[in-house]
């Protein structure tokens, strides 16, 4: 009996001295290799991840690695799942494309130049952990927009103000010089006919106002808004008389005739009927 004790305690001690020694091994050739938290190469979250860009212009996609050790950090596009750059070195031959990193920095770039309306999308800078770790940025191309609040089309009686607003969004700068015209002759401030004036006001989202008092027959036309760095945008102006029916087209395929109430002269009955 006592040498069936024996046995078993032998065979328990060994079996317990693997299942240290497995444990231990799991332990030195697993587990310490994965990195401390907060200690291995990890990205900082607090960075923008929504970039926006100009058509023709350069754009900077960055992301900030740190603890980044002996690993690289990558660009690719999901679009086409397309490495764009490995470390400082590019990988495609899309010249627009380039990889930025300053010696001894956190932050890794990617530089595209010439931007153009498909290069919008997601792109992810990646570490090569293994398995690889990727933070996604979101990149939307823009091109500038020019735009007259109430075209194609806009009403006013004889003897009112006609007064356009012309807004230019998303361009690279302030425009330099706005340009107004009339049936495609610039509007001369100083003309004799007078009551025109114009009030611009420059920022990100520049707008320019056009006043044109006393409104003639002879003002209905086209009316084009021209930003120096960006697109034009136009406008159908009509001058109707007030005392006379006026059918008014509309770009939808309807019209509003106007009429004069005769016990109310200042008062418009509007009624719009749509064309089959």
């Amino acid at each position: 009996m006592s040498t069936y004790f024996c046995l078993l305690f032998s065979s328990l001690l060994i079996y317990f001295g693997g299942f240290v020694n497995s444990s231990r091994n799991f332990r030195t050739d697993f587990l310490q290799e994965l990195p401390t938290p907060g200690t291995g190469p990890h990205f900082d979250v607090a960075m923008n991840t929504n970039f926006t860009g100009l058509v023709g212009k350069t754009v900077h996609l960055i992301c900030k690695v740190k603890n980044l050790g002996n690993r690289t950090v990558s660009w690719v596009r999901h679009r086409d799942i397309h490495l764009l750059t490995v470390g400082r070195y590019t990988y495609t031959s899309d010249q627009r494309f380039e990889a930025l990193h300053s010696p001894h920095s956190e932050e890794w770039t990617l530089k595209i130049r010439y931007a153009q309306r498909k290069d919008s999308g997601i792109y992810e800078c990646q570490i090569s952990t293994t398995p690889p770790i990727g933070h996604p940025v979101y990149l939307t191309i823009v091109e500038p927009e020019t735009h007259i609040i109430g075209a194609p089309d806009l009403f006013v009686n004889k003897g009112s103000t006609i007064n356009l607003t012309c807004l230019v969004k998303y361009a690279p700068e302030p425009p330099p010089k706005m340009t107004w015209s009339h049936n495609a002759e610039e509007i001369n401030f100083d003309s004799p006919r007078g009551g025109i004036s114009l009030v611009t006001e420059k920022g990100p989202e520049t707008t320019s106002r056009l006043m044109i008092q006393r409104a003639v027959p002879n003002d209905s036309g086209v009316y084009t808004c021209q930003p120096s760095n960006a697109n034009p945008s136009s406008i159908r102006v009509h001058v109707v008389k007030e005392e006379h029916p006026a059918a008014m087209h509309h770009g939808d395929g309807s019209a509003s005739f106007v009429r004069s109430a005769s016990t109310a002269p200042l008062m418009l009955v509007i009624v719009n009927v749509m064309f089959v």
